[in-house]
């Protein structure tokens, strides 16, 4: 585990190294949260304006799926394994924290956890010949992802653990949704 740490903690400093004036700008706005907040209301709006009732259990959902990889991520995770972030751990040293430093845990990432259960929910609904729609919502996961060890606030492990619970909670929402979907005829319209 020793071993596995230190590789982690080597890869963020090398990850976490490499910064502009420019691309600190676009890494805190990508990391904004706020930011993706009209994405996700015109996301939910082609929900309901193609799919109708079925479009609100979709969102339905995949705010389930989102609401499952938060809590799981912050509720659960942060405190039971109260990983240091890197800008809060002293063995680090330099670190470079370009938007603050946040709470003092951070394994795992909600941001991870939560732009994969999006991104992977979308996915799993999108039509087989929609790859290219599909590669873009892994990009903007990933992008997500990335622009928090940029910041300084999150090791790349943490990263791998949000994604594996968001894509884990997407695929329950899934779930959900597929059952809902045939056990009430109310949804299938």
């Amino acid at each position: 585990m020793d071993e596995l740490i230190a590789l982690d903690q080597s890869l963020f400093l090398e990850l976490n190294s490499h910064h502009s004036p420019f691309w600190d700008g676009v890494m805190v706005f990508i990391s904004n949260k706020y930011v993706w907040f009209p994405f996700y209301a015109i996301l939910a709006g082609l929900f309901f304006y193609f799919y109708k009732r079925r479009g609100v259990l979709m969102v339905l959902c995949l705010g389930a799926s989102v609401g499952i990889a938060d809590f799981v991520s912050s509720g659960i995770f942060k405190p039971f394994f109260a990983r240091l972030r890197p800008c809060h751990d002293p063995v680090l040293g330099a670190v470079n924290a370009i938007d603050g430093c946040g709470g003092k845990y951070g394994f795992v990432s909600s941001h991870a956890a939560n732009a994969f259960a999006v991104a992977i929910f979308v996915i799993l609904l999108l039509p087989k010949n929609q790859w290219a729609f599909k590669v873009l919502l892994l990009i903007w996961a990933a992008a997500i992802s990335y622009s928090r060890v940029y910041l300084g606030v999150h090791y790349p492990g943490d990263i791998t653990g949000g994604a594996l619970i968001g894509i884990a909670a997407a695929w329950l929402g899934m779930y959900f949704f597929r059952k809902a979907s045939q056990k009430f005829p109310y949804w299938q319209q």
